[in-house]
């Protein structure tokens, strides 16, 4: 299809953010943050048969996903999501109906949060490729980095582990189960965590794209802290502890790309943010503590009286 086809196809009638000056339609967009606010810049890309599959996804699913993946990113700094540019690599069998599904996908979840698809590009290419450059903003106060661990914090996690890579576990098989193949194919990123963890100091975070063992790891890396959590302690479905108990290990500490949100704040804050997700019903559990600082970070995992060390792969005995 014609690129001048195509951006008509997308151009929105009204922008959500009134700080978008321009958008589509000129040579490049322009856009006014709110006053005394940084902006945060967050990039995803994915791939046909690499990152998903249509066998399994359709392109409103795609749409979906590939915007999750930035917005997550977004509220893992802390930032609230505004913008997003897109480039895609289109094939040459793609008509304006495709490309208009996989379109309804990403404005459904923009909608979801106020967010503006102000630009982008397009080419062709032998598979569908889908790049997306994602904008939000943040009080310089309230950024919530990987390197702001402290020896003696509360390490936490948002949701459930594993439920991502067990829904695509089940695709793979063609097993139907809409709840964990829908925490695959359509995440839900943790935006209220952002208001939940508003009032707090401190808050170190990332967001679980890779698997908490990875995300683990670069926290402890970033803030030069080593880091103990209980296996026992993490939070996991209860339709999935029937599972392999190998198998299931893999899924909480490895799979990743469930979006959700681990990170670290003091012993003195923890109880008021436990308390602000309850009310907003989030659910989070203490995991484990930030043991002390060090210039040789690592993860260790306790469980029962056996200590491993967490490497970014999963686990491996020390």
């Amino acid at each position: 299809m014609k690129e001048t086809d195509l951006i008509n196809q997308i151009t929105p009638s009204f922008y959500r953010q009134s700080s978008v000056v321009t958008g589509i339609g000129d040579d490049g967009a322009v856009i006014k943050p709110p006053n005394g606010h940084e902006l945060v810049i967050v990039a995803d890309a994915m791939i046909e048969d690499v990152h998903f599959s249509l066998n399994y996804m359709n392109l409103s699913d795609v749409g979906h996903r590939v915007l999750a993946a930035n917005v997550s990113d977004l509220i893992a700094m802390g930032s609230k999501p505004l913008y997003y540019i897109i480039t895609l690599g289109v094939p040459s069998d793609y008509n304006h109906k495709d490309i208009q599904l996989l379109y309804d996908g990403l404005n459904q979840l923009a909608k979801v949060y106020n967010m503006d698809l102000i630009g982008g590009d397009t080419t062709s290419s032998n598979k569908l490729m889908i790049s997306i450059t994602a904008f939000g903003s943040v009080l310089p106060n309230r950024k919530r980095l990987r390197s702001q661990a402290d020896a003696g914090d509360v390490v936490f996690v948002t949701g459930y582990l594993g439920e991502s890579g067990y829904g695509l576990h089940l695709l793979n098989d063609q097993i139907d189960e809409d709840y964990f193949i829908n925490r695959h194919k359509r995440p839900v990123p943790r935006q209220d965590f952002l208001y939940a963890s508003e009032p707090l100091s401190r808050v170190c975070l990332n967001d679980i794209s890779d698997g908490i063992s990875t995300e683990l790891n670069e926290i402890a890396e970033a803030s030069l802290v080593n880091i103990e959590i209980n296996y026992e302690s993490l939070p996991v479905h209860e339709e999935m502890k029937k599972l392999n108990s190998t198998f299931l290990k893999e899924l909480i500490l490895s799979a990743g790309e469930d979006f959700e949100l681990v990170g670290t704040c003091s012993v003195q804050e923890w109880k008021q943010l436990e308390q602000s997700c309850q009310k907003l019903n989030i659910p989070i559990k203490s995991i484990g503590t930030v043991t002390s600082s060090s210039s040789t970070p690592k993860v260790n995992l306790i469980e029962g009286d056996q200590i491993t060390l967490l490497d970014r792969k999963g686990y491996e005995h020390s």
